[in-house]
């Protein structure tokens, strides 16, 4: 059973998400602040979370840096129009996705059952001896491990799956509409702007110089490809 945290400072808020959830058979659990949140990740299996930004105590921005110290559970921001700059700050520091207010029933399900799909691949641990290997950087997709020079890097798993995606395909360019439909298995129907967000924060993590990439290149109005960092 997959557990899922809603945290939001309006209570009318936790318990619509929660009435959209619960026929799915989820764990649902509540917080108010972002201090809340953060407390029962510490010490509860959380799945999912889902995190508004705007709370009293401890911000979604903060609350998300702190979770990413201890957990790589998926975390999607709830979000006000007027919130962009927010949002977009909070998928640099480590959130997975946004969906934004008023919710639709159907875009939530659909996001969450996408996210929860990644999370179990990214957790399982099948025994295989198939890695990919593009320069100085390995992904083993049996133990769900990624080396940079033989430096293990800690990566949330929508950052691991367009990893993973590009590295198949070496050389190859994606599209950021590519990506983000491949990776979030839904029409991008406009959200390809938080591909390149999690572009940015994956050269953060595997790339000496970030702002010279060598391994995630951008080709300029086509899309990224991911090459041996020649």
């Amino acid at each position: 059973m997959y557990t899922i945290l809603i945290c939001d400072d309006q209570p009318d808020i936790v318990n619509a998400l929660k009435i959209y959830l619960a026929p799915e058979g989820y764990r649902l659990l509540e917080a108010y602040t972002g201090r809340e949140a953060l407390q029962i990740v510490q010490r509860e299996d959380v799945s999912l979370i889902l995190m508004d930004i705007m709370m009293p105590q401890m911000d979604g921005i903060t609350a998300t840096s702190e979770i990413r110290k201890i957990s790589n559970a998926p975390i999607l921001f709830l979000t006000a129009k007027s919130e962009t700059e927010d949002m977009v700050l909070g998928l640099n520091i480590g959130a997975d996705d946004y969906i934004t207010k008023p919710f639709v029933p159907v875009e939530v399900l659909a996001r969450v059952r996408s996210h929860l799909r990644r999370y179990a691949r990214l957790g399982s641990r099948v025994e295989s001896d198939h890695s990919l290997v593009v320069g100085g950087v390995t992904l083993d997709d049996g133990s769900k491990t990624v080396t940079v020079d033989g430096e293990p890097i800690s990566l949330t798993p929508t950052e691991y799956s367009i990893l993973r995606l590009m590295m198949k395909s070496p050389g190859k360019v994606f599209s950021t509409r590519e990506l983000y439909e491949a990776v979030w298995q839904e029409a991008a129907l406009g959200s390809e702007g938080s591909v390149a967000v999690h572009i940015r924060h994956l050269r953060e993590k595997i790339e000496i110089n970030p702002s010279q990439p060598r391994y995630l290149k951008v080709v300029w109005g086509q899309g990224y490809k991911m090459d041996g960092g020649n």
